[in-house]
């Protein structure tokens, strides 16, 4: 006998660009959306019954509607909006919206910035993922693609040595990583008027702040660090998720061209790197 286990399905990647026409400037928003749906879908894998399917074509036409005058706050209050809808389907036991925004300034030009051209930038992604279900909601923030370098105060000593270690000890290194960092909002969060925006810019400068400020002995040290100053800073979040790959530096030898490397030349690599994933959560 077989029996299905856990599924979901929906619809990924769904290219949503919003332009709000206002009378002195115009205001755009780029996002990828990703709507994933759990619940009573066993007929349509086990019997070919799509009676309870929802199209992911509806899925994505659903956004589009949305977005016609529902995206004008925080992703998250856009991601909320769609998922409360779809859980509200009798046959939806949870429905989850992961969005991920991408950023445009405006080019400056010389009596200021363009009301309406505008350059992408690369520095980061806004990340907002929400799901509901019949009784409640959560939602969860984050940044992703977020390339930092620090070109002092860090180190790596006093680790495990065996006959396969050839790493020096370094009491100062460069330290590069592309951070992706995740937190989880309480159920306030989930309520109306929640500042979306407000602890998404808190949580961000405070882990930068923290990250160029302090002295780092491993990433996993700079992991807690970062990751408890951003709880201590926005009592809304309830826990922090970091997945850092250290993407290493090496020290040039010059000695066989006669000359010394104060640390000045390096070679960046990206593979292999080590990769750093740890949760820090508010005691219970």
């Amino acid at each position: 006998m077989f029996e299905l286990g856990a599924n979901r399905y929906g619809k990924s990647r769904i290219r949503l660009v919003t332009v709000t026409r206002e009378p002195e400037r115009h205001v755009l928003r780029d996002l990828t959306v990703d709507v994933a749906l759990e619940g009573d879908f066993t007929a349509a894998h086990v019997d070919g019954d799509n009676t309870n399917v929802i199209a992911t074509d509806t899925m994505k036409n659903t956004v589009y509607a949305f977005a016609r005058d529902r995206l004008t706050g925080a992703p998250e209050a856009f991601g909320l909006d769609i998922a409360r809808h779809f859980a509200g389907y009798p046959q939806v036991d949870r429905a989850s919206v992961t969005l991920r925004e991408h950023g445009w300034a405006r080019i400056p030009l010389a009596g200021g910035p363009a009301p309406d051209a505008f350059t992408r930038t690369g520095d980061l992604t806004r990340v907002a993922v929400a799901s509901a279900t019949k009784v409640g909601a959560t939602v969860e923030a984050g940044i992703e693609d977020l390339t930092v370098m620090k070109t002092t105060k860090s180190a790596f000593t006093g680790f495990e040595r065996d006959r396969y270690t050839t790493l020096a000890e370094a009491d100062d290194r460069l330290m590069a990583t592309k951070i992706t960092a995740l937190w989880g909002y309480g159920e306030t969060a989930a309520e109306a008027g929640f500042d979306f925006d407000g602890a998404f810019s808190r949580a961000r400068a405070t882990l930068l702040t923290v990250l160029a400020e302090h002295f780092s002995p491993s990433v996993q040290t700079s992991v807690w660090l970062m990751a408890t100053a951003m709880l201590e800073a926005e009592p809304s979040i309830d826990w922090v998720r970091m997945v850092l790959p250290n993407l290493h530096h090496w020290t040039v030898n010059l000695e066989p061209f006669g000359l010394d490397n104060p640390g000045t030349v390096f070679v960046s690599t990206t593979e292999p790197h080590g990769l750093i994933d740890a949760t820090v959560r508010r005691s219970r």
